[in-house]
Order: C-alpha cells, then structure tokens, then sequence
C-alpha cells in the first residue's frame, strides 16, 4: 500500500474531474424533472431527489481516487483493472439515458444489472492492486445495488 503524496495531487484531482465529469454528462439527456418521470409512482424507498445530487458526485470522487491509485501502480494486473473501471462507466453512462430517454425500465434494469456485473470485478481488480482503491469502491457498490433494487421497484410499479 503505498500512500499519496503532495506530488499526486495533480494526477488525483485530474482522475476526480475526469470521473466526475463523465458520471454527470449523461444528465444533461434528462432526469427526474422531466414529465414523465414525475407522472412514475415512485418506490417507499426512493429517497428524496437532492440526494442523488449529493451521492453521486462523493461516489465519482471515491471512484477518481481509486482509479488514481491504479492508474500510478505499476502492477501487471493494471491493464484488466482499468479495462473493468472503463467498461463498468460506459454501463454507467448508458443507465440514465436508457432509463430517462428512452423511458425503458425493463432494459435500465439490465443495463444496471451489468453495471454490478462489471463494478464487483473491478473492486476486486483494483484491491488485488491497492487495497484501499478497491475499498474506496466499496460505497459506489453499495449504492449501485440499491439504484438497481429502486429501478426493479420502478419496474415492478409502473
């Protein structure tokens, strides 16, 4: 385990951002406001909208961090665990649109499903690398396996 210095600072701040940026830019196709998204019964456990605007970006940092401390590892195991990181985004990416856009829970459901499909071998990939960048994922797998029990809750609703 090797621990972050001054001079990573950069490279940290660069994975935060990058991460950040490319977990939020599927907002801009839709959300919640939109009409028919709010027509939707909404689960008991859905919580209150703000939430998700607090989450994810702490998840996103968590996650940039993590992706920082692989990145900087020189380990064989590196390729694969960027490869899982990158692919498990695009499953990311390709949930709000699917859901919000396309208005389609039955397929965001799968697109979540593979999300987590792809999210645990990453945390794994990434422990095996730095122990704390696969701990640091640990709450974005929690709180994907909760936003795919909410979408089966839309789907089971509406």
């Amino acid at each position: 385990m090797s621990l972050l210095t001054r001079e990573d600072l950069p490279g940290v701040l660069a994975a935060v951002v990058l991460v950040n940026l490319v977990g939020s830019a599927p907002a801009a196709l839709g959300g919640p406001g939109s009409a028919w998204f709010q027509s939707l019964t909404k689960p008991a456990i859905y919580p209150p909208p703000w939430v998700f605007g607090v989450v994810w970006p702490l998840l996103f940092t968590l996650l940039g961090v993590a992706l920082y401390l692989v990145w900087r590892a020189d380990d064989p195991g590196r390729r694969l665990a960027l490869g899982l990181f990158v692919a498990q985004m695009a499953f990311n990416v390709a949930w709000t649109p699917v859901f919000f856009r396309a208005q389609d829970l039955a397929l965001a459901l799968g697109v979540i499903g593979g999300l987590l499909l792809l999210a645990v071998p990453t945390a794994v990939a990434f422990g095996r690398i730095e122990r704390p960048a696969g701990l640091l994922v640990v709450p974005y797998l929690l709180w994907v396996t909760f936003a795919a029990v909410l979408n089966y809750r839309f789907l089971a609703l509406n």
